[in-house]
């Protein structure tokens, strides 16, 4: 079978030379397409399961939210493990499953396992929310929102949050490939009630009666219409509040005399923040806000946070004078000099290579047809790499050997040259026709096909044992054995086919060799 390959190319050079341009362009165009980051993503395929209880102790978290939560999730198939730990004022739930379980099926099936949780969650104990659909690479872009000198007085950390939020993490949301924003640092602005206990006293209220009045009167609502000749006038209620002037003209309730006990006669109402757990600083020039975007999980990080660049120059001239947004870590850089690394190790293995195989072949054409299957088995495996899923990175483009590439080759263009240098028919021959190098080349090559083949199955029993690695170790090292795998599958198809043919092609025919006087 394999004679009968070796054959068909050298006689059919068009067709090969067609199939090797074609490998060629498609090989460029898959290049682009490739996944690039620095290292393998080696999280779990996992759902997280956040609830937020600033009120509960961690005691309370564990009995009334991480417990339930987890018994309800429990039954989901696919379920590899669950894990959580519980602190004051949060719960934390990670449940793991299978790598063969969807992970979009995986959250439809937990958000309606949630639903029935919260039944039983105490009222105003949490709402459990699942987590971004990310990895633990997804941190790709940190920025800061802050003023430019001159304008640190107008722009105060509520202030700064307050753009982060409503405008930044607003409009980041919308670029493809971003699963989520997460705000930080500065002061989340809040509308602030601060009820008088003596007033509510004296007039006999409660906090429960301030409550429910806020909840009464804090919202929008619709009723009928009424027609009026051609027209149609609909009725509606504004009541929601937007301002703290508005807050304070709230009725809490009414007096035996008739007259309406508003909210700012039992509260002072203002501005104020959430509790805060710490702050963030900027070169010690003070407080700033910011945020960390989130990669949708299966994203190239290369392009995603060219996207994310993009916007945020965009989004850079919506912002108030005075204030900048500045990035202080950006996965580019880190992706950069890690392929800054695998460019310069492949080009100097790649020269090596050559110089060694020039150098020992004692032909120039030999070890340029040779060393020429080191870029083509690398484009064919970037072509498989799409295909099954393997991204670029250090585990899997860095640790190609391209000895390992040209071995097969090697042995084959060898043979020819062995045959040539040492066949009595040849040793007195002068120029030889094309039919003649293509019948020595096609003997030379089926003479020693089978031995390529051996030492290039040797190479990938080596990495078999790897392919069986499962978890953390799993993802480490496969994308690594198959990357190999898949560039020396293609410099043995390329040794059978590309390599005879160009042999047969490219080397001199002129075998007459010099005489060798002996004493």
């Amino acid at each position: 079978m394999l004679n009968l390959i070796i054959s068909y190319s050298i006689k059919n050079k068009l067709i090969i030379g067609l199939f090797v341009l074609a490998l060629i362009g498609w090989g460029t165009y898959e290049v682009t397409k490739l996944p690039i980051d620095a290292l393998p993503d080696i999280t779990d395929n996992q759902v997280q399961i956040i609830t937020v209880s600033p009120s509960l102790g961690a005691p309370d978290i564990e009995r009334l939210i991480t417990f339930p939560v987890e018994q309800a999730c429990s039954s989901i198939s696919g379920l590899k493990q669950i894990r959580s730990f519980s602190r004051f004022g949060l719960s934390l739930v990670t449940i793991v499953f299978d790598e063969e379980t969807d992970v979009y099926w995986a959250r439809q099936q937990i958000s309606e396992k949630l639903q029935q949780v919260q039944q039983e969650i105490p009222a105003g104990a949490g709402s459990p929310q699942m987590a971004p659909v990310s990895t633990g690479l997804g941190e790709i872009y940190q920025y800061v929102v802050r003023p430019v000198k001159g304008y640190e007085s107008q722009y105060d950390a509520t202030e700064l949050r307050t753009i982060q939020d409503w405008i930044v993490r607003r409009q980041l949301l919308g670029t493809p490939g971003v699963a989520e924003v997460s705000s930080f640092g500065g002061k989340l602005k809040q509308y602030e009630i601060a009820v008088r206990q003596d007033q509510l006293k004296a007039y006999g209220i409660t906090i429960a009666d301030v409550f429910d009045a806020l909840e009464r009167n804090n919202e929008n609502t619709g009723g009928a219409y009424i027609e009026k000749g051609p027209t149609v006038l609909y009725i509606r209620s504004e009541g929601l509040t937007t301002t703290p002037e508005d807050i304070q003209q709230i009725v809490v309730k009414t007096l035996a005399n008739g007259m309406p006990l508003l909210m700012k006669d039992v509260a002072t109402v203002q501005y104020g923040a959430a509790i805060r757990y710490g702050a963030m600083t900027y070169n010690d020039k003070g407080e700033v806000a910011g945020a960390v975007v989130m990669m949708l999980k299966g994203e190239n990080s290369s392009v995603v946070v060219k996207r994310v660049k993009d916007r945020i120059a965009e989004i850079q001239k919506m912002m108030p004078k005075g204030v900048v947004i500045e990035p202080f870590l950006d996965r580019t850089k880190m992706v950069d000099n890690a392929i800054h690394t695998v460019e310069v190790n492949l080009m100097e293995g790649a020269l090596i290579v050559i110089f060694v195989l020039v150098f020992f072949l004692g032909n120039l054409r030999a070890g340029l047809i040779v060393s020429s299957v080191i870029p083509l088995s690398m484009l064919f495996a970037i072509i498989l790499m799409n295909k099954f899923g393997v991204g670029g990175n250090l585990m899997s483009l860095g640790a190609i050997d391209f000895g390992l590439i040209v071995d097969g080759s090697v042995i084959v263009v060898e043979a020819i040259l062995h045959r040539f240098a040492h066949s009595k028919q040849f040793r007195k021959a002068g120029q030889i026709s094309q039919q003649e190098m293509d019948n020595e080349v096609g003997k030379s090559t089926g003479s020693m096909i089978k031995s390529a083949v051996f030492s290039q199955i040797i190479i990938l029993i080596v990495y078999l044992p790897i392919l069986s690695l499962e978890g953390i170790e799993g993802k480490m090292f496969k994308p690594m054995a198959f990357t190999i795998a898949f560039a020396i599958l293609g410099a043995f198809i390329l040794s059978v086919t590309y390599v005879p043919m160009m042999s047969a092609l490219c080397l001199s025919r002129n075998l007459k060799h010099k005489k060798k006087y002996h004493r």
